[in-house]
């Protein structure tokens, strides 16, 4: 099967994204496995990979900045769509995010942006609902301390790039 090509959708500010610069690694039904660059130059932000989880509505990226440190992992809430006939996934990203910081402290992101986006009718109140439902269970992963044991997989993806990445330096 080809591999497929992967869009990202923004509510705010309204955006379709093809990610062509994402280099997909593993794609099954289950979990896509991404690595990619930043699209705009940050200075504290460089690379990083994604695993894309359509059935439970998040996306886990792992952040390194320009000196191949691990900074914190980004998690979106999402809503997956694929087109089979286009072989193409559309992940619209739901605005709310959470930050997980190597020690554990975890940050709630853009709460405020649901409101906004209910507001402006950008968002239907179906997707709000299921991004907060979304976000609850997210949330109970971590806080229960699972989260590790559902990003297992692609950590030993990203451990052995992260190691071969080292060497090649």
């Amino acid at each position: 099967m080809n591999q497929p090509t992967l869009y990202r959708n923004r509510l705010i500010p309204m955006e379709s994204i093809r990610l062509d610069d994402d280099v997909i690694l593993s794609c099954t039904e289950e979990e896509i496995i991404t690595s990619w660059t930043t699209l705009h130059p940050r200075s504290n932000l460089a690379y990083g990979y994604s695993l894309y989880l359509p059935k439970l509505g998040f996306k886990i990226s792992r952040f390194y900045n320009h000196k191949n440190q691990f900074k914190y992992w980004y998690c979106d809430i999402i809503e997956s769509t694929f087109e089979e006939k286009q072989n193409a996934w559309y992940f619209t990203d739901l605005l709310v995010d959470v930050i997980v910081k190597p020690d554990g402290f975890v940050k709630v992101l853009d709460l405020d942006e649901l409101n906004t986006a209910l507001d402006e009718q950008l968002i239907t109140l179906p997707q709000l609902q299921k991004a907060i439902a979304q976000l609850h269970n997210l949330l109970q992963v971590i806080y229960k301390g699972e989260f590790s044991a559902l990003t297992a997989n692609f950590m030993e993806m990203v451990d052995k790039l992260e190691k071969e990445r080292r060497v090649n330096l």
